[in-house]
């Protein structure tokens, strides 16, 4: 574990980390449980991912919890899934106080049941005034559903002459997201062996580096994290420009 961590530059650490937590039902199903199970036991590798990317600095870390495609699940899944939502962020609320985890959202919030939602507004304003790590829950969100709410916005503004066309820029496009005043994640971390990013920040992991891994979410320690971090330093990042003259620019 220790020497995991000693291999960490510290001075390259994401500060903003995302993550597609997927596996939980497989997971569940090698055990010989109810997918239910695999989700309850992933609330600890929530856990230990908080604590991770706490210790090594990572400043944002967003979790796809729950997306719009979800609903289609059985119903018994999604109920069960919703209440141990509500559950676990209430049980958190005074553990994150401790360790200065602010809590925000992103999606359609109101969508979700009124217990789910009341739960995330409580957390949410419960913890608002801690600075040590931002933990941002992507909850009834689709990126499309993003993208299309920004859109709206922005063209009823060109409509009613408070915009026009040619102000449109990345800078205005992002204003209007729901990650407004989040930077965009460095690394995106995918688990359960799946490669694709399945309707999640679509605009914002334009220049974000994936990791893929065949680890179930339930699995997903704190040596795993760190081990994705060690693959994110191990990349050159060169946003379009060649590897010349990002040295030149060092």
């Amino acid at each position: 574990m220790n020497d995991l961590k000693s291999q960490v530059d510290f001075t390259n650490v994401p500060k903003h980390v995302a993550v597609i937590m997927d596996g939980n039902g497989r997971w569940a199903k090698q055990q010989g449980e109810e997918r239910l199970f695999g989700h309850a036991k992933g609330v600890e590798s929530v856990r230990s991912a908080l604590h991770t990317a706490k210790e090594l600095g990572v400043q944002y870390l967003t979790l796809y919890a729950f997306s719009t495609e979800n609903w289609s699940r059985p119903q018994a899944e999604v109920d069960g899934l919703m209440d141990i939502l509500v559950r676990s962020i209430a049980n958190e609320i005074d553990e994150l106080n401790k360790n200065g985890v602010r809590m925000l959202t992103i999606g359609d919030i109101d969508g979700l049941p009124p217990a789910c939602s009341s739960s995330l507004k409580e957390a949410i304003e419960n913890t608002k005034n801690n600075t040590q790590i931002t933990l941002i829950l992507a909850l009834n969100y689709s990126a499309k559903w993003e993208l299309r709410e920004a859109i709206k916005e922005i063209a009823n503004a060109v409509k009613s002459g408070e915009l026009e066309s040619e102000s449109i820029t990345d800078e205005l496009i992002s204003s209007h997201l729901t990650t407004n005043n989040i930077p965009d994640p460095e690394l995106m971390i995918r688990t359960s062996g799946e490669h694709r990013i399945s309707n999640f920040l679509l605009w914002q992991l334009a220049y974000a580096e994936f990791y893929f891994t065949d680890v179930h979410w339930p699995d997903f320690g704190r040596d795993e994290f760190i081990k994705s971090v060690l693959a994110y330093q191990r990349r050159e990042r060169r946003f379009g420009m060649v590897s010349e003259q990002i040295n030149e620019s060092e």
